[in-house]
């Protein structure tokens, strides 16, 4: 549990840093944590056999996250993204000449890892550019994980207090009902104070914001259970002690980043 508190206070203070100190540093921190991510992802899928093209995956995943950038620091046009495609698509002919059984799981969870890692970290990018295309704000992304931590945190109090009926049992056995909702009023008190420090948006976008976070938040890390229990992994990785891998940190970003970029789009513009 030391161990565990000693690498979560050190791991908060470099994300937060790295949010605070302008675009720059806030890009290629995201940058190398998503590929960390990325290349946990396909380590973790190689457990069940699947050998997928991870080398061209990570250079076309820096490729997509850079264009991404580019497109808000110099107004890239999106069709740049295209450039893409053909690389990506490139893994059908690699296949053709590796000797495996199973081709196409193996090209299909290469596309998985994009689907899954690279374009959720993109839309987390990108929330530090909603408010303005062209000019870098920390407000959201700090918000989305301020709420996100305070959902994981009210989850495993109330749950260890109160957690008597079990939210998704085959997937995670410790999850609970209560730690659901206890970690859902957490992230809501959260974002009600932060409605009071950042005022460009009502208290009710804030808590429907916060709603989304601990709703497919929560739905990111049983998707993650799902993922290891399946390879019978117990961690994605070992970088952070006591925490596993990065991709465990991060589940709960994956499915939750896309549908609130959505949501607050919808609502801004």
């Amino acid at each position: 549990m030391k161990t565990r508190a000693i690498t979560a206070f050190f791991f908060t203070i470099v994300m937060l840093g790295s949010i605070f100190l302008g675009a720059y540093t806030f890009t290629f921190f995201y940058l190398a944590l998503s590929l960390i991510a990325l290349l946990e992802f396909y380590k973790l899928v190689k457990i069940g056999g699947i050998r997928p093209h991870r080398n061209v995956a990570v250079f076309a995943a820096a490729v997509m996250f850079l264009l991404t950038a580019g497109y808000h620091f110099f107004q890239f046009e999106l069709k740049y993204l295209l450039l893409i495609v053909p690389l990506i698509f490139s893994v059908f002919i690699l296949e053709l000449y590796k000797k495996n059984k199973i081709p196409f799981a193996n090209i299909s969870y290469t596309f998985v890892g994009f689907i899954y890692v690279t374009i959720p970290f993109c839309f987390f990018f990108a929330l530090g550019f909603l408010a303005d295309f062209s000019n870098y704000s920390f407000h959201l992304p700090l918000a989305f994980l301020l709420m996100l931590w305070a959902n994981d945190t009210g989850a495993y109090l109330f749950g260890v207090k109160f957690g008597k009926t079990r939210l998704f049992e085959r997937h995670s056995p410790k999850k609970s009902w209560e730690g659901f909702f206890g970690g859902m009023f957490t992230s809501i008190v959260v974002s009600y104070l932060i409605s009071m420090q950042f005022t460009e948006m009502s208290p009710l976008i804030w808590a429907g914001m916060s709603f989304l976070i601990v709703c497919f938040g929560t739905l990111g890390d049983l998707v993650e259970s799902m993922l290891k229990r399946s390879l019978d992994a117990k961690d994605s990785g070992s970088f952070l002690p006591g925490h596993g891998g990065f991709l465990d940190r991060f589940d709960g970003l994956l499915i939750a980043a896309p549908v609130v970029y959505v949501y607050l789009y919808l609502i801004l513009y």
